[in-house]
């Protein structure tokens, strides 16, 4: 009997790569028989969270397409984190993000710790489709530091606000469940009993 989703749970198991893609992929053959264990495909109160803020440290921090997923897919085996939610939040640094990403690391990573990168600098870069050697002579000021510290702050903060997150609307979810079934959903008990 098929299952029938809706909502962003059957938009992250379409668009997600499948267990068997990822397992077949040249990076992550060496390591397949880590990541093919059950426990990181399924969707469970713990494991969705943690892929969550698996998913938005790596993918903020590296905001390289492929090595996202590939990050995402070696650090869930010591995080227990769910693979399909951590490479689905991969995608929220995509090319309309990471300009803004980019520019708030600069931000960021300038007042943290007193560094000068010149955001202007890197706005008339991406304006005027700067060349390799621009970029370069760019990123070996003071923007490497910047950019590195800031991406570093952004996305554990976001990482952190995420996993909150993701433990509140896992809860709502449940709760609705149970509603629908008509059940009262199970209160957890904080006095010890």
């Amino acid at each position: 009997m098929a299952r029938h989703e809706h909502g962003l749970l059957a938009w992250i198991r379409k668009h997600t790569p499948h267990r068997d893609e990822m397992l077949k992929s040249r990076w992550l053959r060496p390591f397949a028989h880590r990541i093919a264990h059950s426990e990181l495909w399924r969707f469970t109160r713990r494991s969705v969270p943690r892929g969550v803020a698996l998913g938005l440290i790596v993918g903020i921090f590296l905001l390289i397409p492929g090595v996202q997923i590939i990050g995402v897919a070696l650090l869930a085996l010591p995080f227990r984190a769910n693979i399909p939610i951590g490479v689905a939040m991969t995608f929220l640094s995509n090319p309309a993000t990471t300009p803004f990403l980019l520019g708030s690391s600069i931000i960021v990573g300038n007042r943290a710790f007193g560094l000068h990168a010149d955001v202007a600098t890197f706005m008339q870069l991406i304006s005027e489709g700067a060349g390799i050697s621009q970029w370069t002579a760019w990123f070996l000021s003071d923007a490497a530091p910047a950019l590195l510290a800031g991406l570093f702050i952004i996305s554990v903060i976001a990482a952190a606000v995420g996993y909150v997150l993701a433990i509140f609307l896992w809860r709502l979810w449940i709760g609705a469940k149970w509603r629908r079934r008509g059940h009262k959903p199970i209160e957890l008990s904080t006095n010890g009993q």
